[in-house]
């Protein structure tokens, strides 16, 4: 059986795993800069993991400033097949209360523009499916593994993605409500897109911290009250952290592992050799 090596990015509140051993500290460079930290290596019930905080130790990257392409590619430098992302968001449902967890299985995107969501250009061309944007089976992994935490968790969702780093406009939050969406946060996308690129497996545990300022007789979002929530969320992240990689530790049966399969436009022979060589890990196998 093929052992799994599982990654685990984590937002707001979330900085390291517990329980981990045989841990080690790894410093990568990529082609697309540093990471965001470190990486930290180790082994959780048996399975090989590596965790990444997603602003950097001390919480020191603004949203639009995580070097979303550094951190996936190191990811998949590491032999990460799956990666869990673990965010803080704000509720847009009243049936999602501060505290919940949601399992979000669509993105909506509202960044400005500010971020790298690729890993193509520079001489190379790819176009890839991201109708279902979060692995399938590894949400419904997460999903089981928050039942059993003791979490009131939420399956499926739209989690929209702002620019931040503000909260929302009163008449923001209105609309977006208006939508339909679940949840709002500001990292997910482009993080999601370029692990598909990546052909990694993604799913989010999603903490929900607050009700943004829609509701009216809740206190608008602020980061006092954020940070309450969050101390009592990271707890039980950790816990469906642990449930789920008892269940991670086998190979994936899921298309994530192929998404660029026949994603690749450009004449194989025209792609420049630095852009080449930057991209092997990713579309090596199918350039021989």
């Amino acid at each position: 059986m093929e052992q799994m090596t599982i990654g685990v990015i984590g937002g707001s509140g979330l900085y390291e795993i517990e329980g981990l051993t045989d841990i080690a500290e790894v410093r990568l460079e990529t082609p697309f800069g540093d990471p965001s930290d470190a990486y930290i290596t180790g082994v959780l019930e048996g399975v090989k993991m590596v965790f990444l905080p997603r602003h950097g130790r001390g919480h020191r990257l603004l949203p639009s400033e995580v070097p979303y392409q550094a951190n996936i590619y190191g990811m998949k430098m590491l032999g990460v097949q799956r990666i869990i992302s673990v965010s803080a968001v704000g509720s847009m449902k009243e049936e999602i209360v501060p505290g919940h967890i949601v399992i979000p299985d669509q993105f909506f995107d509202r960044t400005q523009g500010k971020r790298a969501s690729t890993f193509f250009g520079n001489g190379v061309v790819g176009h890839l499916t991201f109708a279902d944007p979060v692995c399938a089976d590894l949400s419904t992994i997460l999903y089981e593994a928050a039942q059993r935490a003791g979490a009131t968790v939420h399956s499926g969702g739209t989690y929209i993605c702002i620019e931040g780093p503000n909260f929302s406009t009163r008449a923001e939050s209105t609309i977006y409500r208006s939508w339909g969406v679940d949840v709002i946060g500001m990292t997910n996308i482009p993080e999601a897109r370029l692990a598909r690129e990546a052909e990694i497996c993604y799913g989010t545990v999603a903490l929900a911290t607050d009700y943004d300022c829609w509701h009216d007789s809740h206190d608008d979002v602020s980061v006092e009250a954020i940070m309450e929530i969050i101390k009592q969320n990271v707890a039980t992240a950790r816990e469906i952290i642990k449930q789920s990689v008892r269940a991670l530790g086998s190979a994936p049966h899921c298309a994530c592992g192929e998404a660029l399969k026949f994603a690749i436009m450009t004449d194989h022979a025209l792609i420049p050799a630095q852009t080449r060589l930057d991209l092997e890990l990713f579309i090596g196998k199918y350039l021989s």
